[in-house]
């Protein structure tokens, strides 16, 4: 018997939506094959929220609510090398720039081997807020990540295909995670 093959997630947005995380909302439907990514999401998002350390942002199927996906935000700046400046126009003297970043992206196991893009959706959608704070409340030209190397060998691939870049700046001393950065003002 021939497997099913995914169904993009692109073309089915109408099947799930985006809300914010509360205290409320059940998060035991959510389980992704990294169990530092679970325990976070049950044991420490809500309380970083309410620290003001990280908003998180769960997507959700509409049919059954259950959690397909998530992301907690921050605020950062990253600091870059001339030639980084000049790669972005950026002919400033402030030695860091203004960034959101996604602090953790994770998709549920179940909703993986249904459909195919949710992780690159998660990203346009970090995207789509950062566009909107630029647009009401505060600047922000990139948006970063550090790629959890430790857990997914295939995160550098995945950030990648998704317009990141390394942050030459960040060094490569880091052994669990890789700088990267998107440009939100000039995307491909």
């Amino acid at each position: 018997m021939k497997p099913l093959a995914k169904k993009p997630i692109l073309t089915d947005k109408r099947l799930f939506y985006l809300e914010q995380l509360t205290e409320k909302v059940n998060l035991e439907s959510f389980s992704c094959p990294i169990d530092e990514y679970n325990e976070y999401l049950r044991n420490e998002a809500v309380r970083s929220q309410k620290d003001q350390m990280a908003l998180t942002w769960l997507f959700c199927e509409r049919s059954s609510g259950a959690i397909a996906s998530y992301m907690s935000l921050i605020a950062d700046a990253i600091k870059l090398s001339a030639s980084e400046k000049e790669l972005h126009v950026l002919d400033y003297p402030f030695k860091t720039v203004p960034a959101m970043k996604i602090a953790k992206l994770a998709v549920s196991a179940s909703f993986q081997e249904r459909y195919k893009g949710i992780g690159s959706l998660m990203v346009e959608m970090a995207t789509e807020i950062a566009i909107a704070c630029n647009e009401e409340y505060f600047a922000c030209r990139f948006i970063t990540v550090d790629a959890d190397i430790e857990h997914n060998d295939t995160v550098i691939d995945f950030y990648l295909k998704n317009g990141f870049v390394y942050n030459d700046e960040a060094g490569k001393k880091r052994l669990k995670t890789v700088s990267m950065r998107r440009d939100i003002l000039f995307r491909a």
